[in-house]
């Protein structure tokens, strides 16, 4: 009898043990040890947002204690960036930075998305304004937004403008349409090749951001005109805003951080938490603005949400009133 019940004690511990081991086995280590975070950026090397992403993922590895790889999937006006983005496990480790150009204006500008900005991703923060001017070659005969208007009524046909993403669509559309101009569009697959060309007067018009402009601002190889925020920017403050020109003229280009659709509310939270930290930094804020960016970021994943619904709403506004057509 007592080897027996020996034998069943044994047994019973034994399988306790082994259940024990099974059981840790199935649950996933501590977020985020399991290894590297990836940020994709739906932008090329050289982009503003991509100078941004640099710089948070940096940040963010540190708070995180896990190294963050930046991974730019740049092409179909971000459409190939938020497709992954929106497919990868919802686990917090890969995590989409992007802009309005995915989430705000895309649903408009083309017939079919292979992704839906709000149902296919959570919203973590924004992490603030990428601003964007109006800029020209400075061979160009023009200092103000009114004398570029005035030489383009003159000059029908003769000027064309760049636009690698759909702030610089939106933008430049807006202004021919209230304007009533006639400026050619030209295509670009990135924001430094229509740069080049800008400086290189194969084209004479581009609303920049300031993130891919900034060195050649500062350099005055390009003329800043206006900026297109109705509030302006502190990092061109004696540029004034399109809208002192053309009222009611009004774009803001802002950029956020979102993971996956259904990822654990634990690890948004932990995410925005240590975003808050890092946007609060002095250091971080300069650092930022070193590459044209203004740090604006909303407090919680809720106050996200809501921003880019409204935003989406708002730039369905815009490009409808400027009669840009679905591709």
């Amino acid at each position: 009898m007592k080897r027996s019940a020996f034998l069943i004690k044994a047994s019973v511990l034994a399988g306790a043990v082994a259940f024990t081991g099974w059981a840790s086995a199935q649950t996933p280590p501590p977020y985020p040890s399991a290894g590297p975070i990836t940020l994709v950026v739906p932008f090329a090397a050289g982009s503003g947002t991509d100078a941004v992403a640099r710089v948070v993922a940096t940040k963010l590895g540190e708070r995180l204690k896990q190294t963050v790889i930046v991974d730019n999937r740049a092409g179909a006006s971000a459409q190939i960036g938020a497709q992954f983005a929106a497919k990868a496990k919802p686990d917090g480790y890969t995590l989409f930075m992007t802009t309005n150009t995915s989430h705000s204006a895309n649903p408009w500008l083309f017939k079919s998305l292979k992704y839906d900005p709000v149902k296919d991703f959570t919203p973590i923060a924004r992490v603030g304004e990428l601003p964007f001017a109006l800029v020209v070659n400075p061979k160009l005969p023009v200092k103000t937004v009114q004398e570029l208007i005035d030489y383009a009524k003159a000059h029908p046909d003769k000027l064309s403008y760049g636009t690698p993403n759909s702030t610089s669509e939106v933008a430049s559309e807006t202004i021919k349409y209230i304007a009533k101009l006639q400026i050619a569009k030209v295509p670009y697959k990135s924001s430094p090749q229509a740069l080049t060309d800008l400086m290189g007067e194969q084209i004479q018009v581009y609303v920049a951001d300031l993130g891919s402009s900034w060195s050649m601002l500062k350099s005055e190889r390009v003329r800043a005109l206006g900026v297109t925020a109705a509030k302006g920017t502190n990092l061109l403050p004696n540029v004034p805003a399109i809208g002192k020109t053309i009222p009611g003229f009004d774009l803001t280009s802002w950029n956020g951080i979102f993971a996956p659709a259904n990822t654990p509310k634990e690890v948004v939270d932990r995410i925005n938490s240590e975003l808050q930290v890092i946007l609060a930094d002095k250091a971080v804020r300069e650092q930022l603005a070193g590459v044209g960016f203004e740090v604006w970021p909303t407090k919680t994943p809720e106050e996200f949400a809501t921003y880019v619904n409204e935003q989406l709403a708002y730039w369905g506004k815009l490009i409808k009133q400027a009669g840009i057509e679905k591709e």
